[in-house]
């Protein structure tokens, strides 16, 4: 039944985005622009002085091709050079003047007339008149999806809220009995996730303690782990995918910055004095070296001496 009524209203509201049409979003422009330039309550009729009960045949005799050569008359630009709107309050008479003479435009008027003019207009209304870029079309996804995101943390989180719940109380039931009474002092006792006789799947069977009435989870290694509404994974903006992209592009990014700063900040090795002692003495460009014990030298007659180290 619940599935028949979600249908029910899915095709209600496909039907309401499409039931108008572009001869329809026309009008409906034509009514918020009459009552922007000329007044609230102006509509078609009363704008050229017209009755709604007038048919259409009389709407194009006489009386009323010169009411509307009166109002054009007023509305000319050339009367009225300093109105900056005149233009398109003058095109928008000839608009109107053309709708209450077509039978048909006229009765689609007329619907509207009688039952007012719908705030919803649907989505392809909108659309077409404030027709998003690109960047606004990317944030309204961004946005969109993030939210489905978030709303399904909210689900995740209630379903793992209801789990730990459901462990803690078996726990509590295998270390305190049936009637759940309270026992002193820590208890080691196994619990079952899931599978059985009467499941498909295998049993899986964990560690727990109880120790009064916290439960907690024990690891191989014999550590204990707190088990309590606090252990389920809250819900978090942050760990929407937009949001955990960004954080994660600016990581990468600085964090590689920082790391190339410490390394340049790093001095280079410097030499023993065993090895300064190899080379140059002096300062740079004074020619004058030092050498090791067993190094050869030239002297001026060209002949090698061996270089003995001095006592």
């Amino acid at each position: 039944m619940r599935l028949f009524l979600t249908f029910c209203a899915f095709f209600a509201l496909v039907a309401v985005v499409f039931a108008w049409e572009k001869e329809d979003h026309e009008i409906f422009d034509l009514v918020s622009s009459i009552q922007a330039s000329e007044g609230k309550d102006v509509n078609f009729y009363s704008w050229l002085e017209v009755s709604p009960s007038a048919t259409t045949a009389e709407i194009a005799k006489a009386p009323f091709v010169q009411a509307y050569r009166k109002k054009s008359m007023q509305l000319h630009p050339d009367k009225n050079p300093h109105d900056k709107k005149i233009h398109e309050r003058f095109a928008r008479l000839g608009v109107v003047s053309t709708i209450l003479r077509n039978k048909e435009s006229r009765e689609r008027y007329d619907f509207f007339y009688r039952n007012g003019v719908p705030v919803w207009r649907g989505t392809g209304y909108y659309y077409s008149r404030f027709r998003p870029g690109l960047g606004t079309a990317i944030v309204f996804l961004i946005i969109v999806t993030s939210g489905f995101q978030y709303a399904a943390q909210h689900v995740n989180s209630r379903r793992d809220l209801a789990r730990i719940e459901d462990i803690v109380r078996q726990a509590r039931q295998v270390a305190w009995g049936p009637r759940m009474v309270p026992v002193e002092g820590q208890r080691k006792v196994k619990v079952n996730l899931g599978g059985g006789p009467e499941s498909e799947a295998p049993e899986r069977w964990i560690s727990m303690v109880v120790d009064a009435n916290n439960v907690y989870f024990l690891h191989p290694d014999g550590d204990m782990e707190l088990l309590d509404a606090s252990t389920a994974t809250q819900p978090a903006i942050s760990s929407t995918w937009f949001i955990a992209l960004v954080r994660s592009s600016y990581q990468s990014a600085f964090g590689r910055s920082n790391d190339l700063k410490e390394a340049e900040g790093v001095s280079p090795p410097q030499a023993d004095d065993d090895e300064l002692s190899g080379t140059a003495s002096e300062a740079p460009g004074s020619g004058t070296v030092t050498p090791r014990e067993g190094q050869t030298t030239s002297t001026s007659t060209g002949k090698r001496k061996k270089a003995t180290k001095r006592r």
